[in-house]
């Protein structure tokens, strides 16, 4: 089985307005949509709802609020989106009403979930995958914010509080199956080089508990791998702001290759975000993302070779 993991996509905003004046089909280019379709399991972090109701939702400190048209289901049909998890800071952007139409637009175009709810135990529940002769179990959470966090008979997200250390739901989740178990949290602060203590705490109990692979997001900049762990996967699609130094610009499609349950192979793919489109990165952005993921990697004591511009990492 082939697995495409993409990062943060957000299709609010100016990618909405994008949206609404050119075809869905031209924000990621041809030869990116190829590889994601190619993909035997297509899974990415959906940063926003899709919804055309709603309105902002009163949290006190909260800056952002990202709503995509419907017609945005057509974009993540075109990338071949198998699943997306919603275990984020934006997927209740809108409100509950948000997060319904989200549900009910995802499930008319054949796309499942993770990590978000109609109640707490859909929230929780994983999504098993197959494709290629193999399983993979599919489980999100997210650490922020918890007033977002689905109740028993209350719409939201998984919450954990990584800070206080992995909940029991999760790691009972993890530990169950014997298939592959992706685990895809959207953890720690925007914008950091390396992820914080606690997340790698948390990263280390997962593995522990059997994760397979572990594919986190929220700094919006590709972090380093160790031991099947991808930290940050960065981005995908958006239209922020560019940080000179952390490059929030530039970022990776990860491929990864599972054989009987377990990853044994990762091709990371540069990419170039432009203000609402994405394509392949090449010249010095690709050589600045390359040696980005290198040097997190080696830090990280992962040995990271490149082959044809992609970077390859073997386990």
């Amino acid at each position: 089985m082939r697995l495409a993991l993409a990062g943060d996509t957000m299709l609010g905003r100016g990618v909405a307005e994008a949206l609404a004046q050119a075809s869905p089909l031209s924000l990621v280019t041809p030869e990116i949509a190829a590889l994601m379709r190619a993909a035997d399991v297509t899974i990415l972090n959906l940063e926003c709802c899709i919804s055309e109701r709603g309105s902002p939702i009163p949290l006190a400190g909260k800056p952002f609020f990202f709503r995509a048209p419907p017609r945005a289901v057509e974009l993540l049909v075109h990338l071949g989106v198998d699943c997306v998890t919603l275990a984020n800071n934006h997927a209740l952007d809108f409100g509950e009403i948000g997060l319904l139409d989200t549900f009910a637009h995802l499930e008319s175009a054949g796309i499942t979930w993770v990590g978000a709810g109609p109640n707490l135990e859909r929230a929780r529940s994983p999504v098993r995958l197959h494709a290629a002769d193999e399983n993979v179990v599919v489980i999100g959470f997210t650490d922020h914010p918890s007033a977002f966090a689905a109740q028993p008979d209350r719409p939201g997200v998984a919450y954990v509080d990584l800070e206080h250390g992995l909940a029991d739901w999760v790691v009972q989740a993890v530990s169950e199956h014997d298939d592959c178990v992706l685990v895809t949290p959207h953890w720690g602060p925007n914008m950091e080089r390396v992820p914080q203590p606690y997340v790698r705490s948390a990263a280390a109990e997962l593995l522990k508990a059997e994760a397979s692979l572990v594919a986190g997001h929220s700094a919006h900049v590709v972090q380093g791998a160790e031991r099947r762990v991808l930290y940050d996967l960065g981005d995908l699609l958006d239209d922020y702001r560019v940080d000179p130094v952390l490059r929030n610009d530039l970022g990776l499609l990860f491929l990864i290759d599972v054989d009987r349950g377990q990853p044994r192979r990762l091709e990371a793919v540069p990419l170039k975000l432009d203000y609402c489109q994405t394509r392949l990165a090449a010249g010095e952005d690709a050589n600045w993302i390359s040696r980005r993921f290198r040097d997190a990697c080696q830090v990280l004591g992962e040995e990271v070779t490149e082959l044809d511009g992609r970077l390859v990492l073997t386990w």
